[in-house]
């Protein structure tokens, strides 16, 4: 059983930073991409961004390109998501999730295993 678990959510000011984490359990993290996405209130959950099994190659959605930056650290079992000048429009809660061996995957039916989410405000 693969277990998610995210961090680092909060409140804070337009161009502000977090860092989102995302702990996972299981033996076979280091073989599979993974994925963040967001949820805006009576929205769809989006593609944010993603990281191959090596962190070799990364795919992010438009609006975030230029200032997020994911990342991962096999040894540590966790993946992160820098988030750099927010924007109120950045606001949702952030879920990450696992997705495929090979490759990077944008949808979302790709992504068997997903954490609770944790929130990021930024007020407008």
């Amino acid at each position: 059983q693969v277990q998610l678990v995210e961090s680092g959510g909060g409140l804070v000011q337009t161009g502000g930073s977090l860092r989102l984490s995302c702990a996972a359990s299981g033996r076979t993290f280091t073989t599979y991409s993974m994925g963040w996405f967001r949820q805006a209130p009576g929205k769809e959950r989006d593609f944010v961004a993603a990281i191959n099994w090596s962190g070799g190659s990364t795919s992010y959605v438009d609006s975030v390109k230029g200032r997020f930056t994911i990342s991962r650290d096999n040894a540590k079992n966790t993946v992160y998501l820098q988030m750099n000048s927010l924007k109120p429009e950045d606001t949702a809660v952030y879920f990450c999730a696992r997705g495929v061996r090979i490759g990077i995957t944008r949808n979302s039916n790709d992504y068997a295993y997903w954490g609770q989410g944790t929130q990021v405000t930024v007020p407008s």
